[in-house]
């Protein structure tokens, strides 16, 4: 097996990350959202839509990384871009919270100790 062909199985193996968003979550539990860790693939998507994306973070490509990565329990997106006006009007600390832990897979936590 090469070695391209083992790296790929590796992250096939990998499980999905999750960040909960108690904002958006229901009474006592937080929204769970899962997302996989984000890929050179995924960052040539979102650099055609914002071309500046890794020297200057909008708003707007934070949440369109969330539309891209987010996942439910079962694997189904957790928004489409039908979605983006509803999560462009929310608070930007509930979405920089988020996109920092979706695009960079460190929970708050993690981040806090660096």
């Amino acid at each position: 097996m090469s070695i391209a062909k083992r790296i790929a199985a590796k992250r096939a193996d990998q499980e999905r990350e999750v960040v909960e968003v108690p904002e958006w979550g229901e009474e006592e539990n937080p929204l769970r959202l899962y997302f996989a860790q984000t890929t050179a693939r995924d960052m040539e998507k979102i650099q055609r839509k914002h071309p500046n994306f890794l020297t200057n973070i909008t708003m707007n490509a934070m949440v369109d990384v969330l539309i891209m990565k987010c996942e439910d329990e079962k694997g189904d997106p957790a928004f489409t871009l039908e979605d983006k006006p509803i999560l462009m009007g929310e608070p930007i600390g509930v979405i920089s919270k988020a996109f920092a832990t979706v695009f960079s897979g460190k929970t708050e936590e993690e981040h806090e100790k660096n």
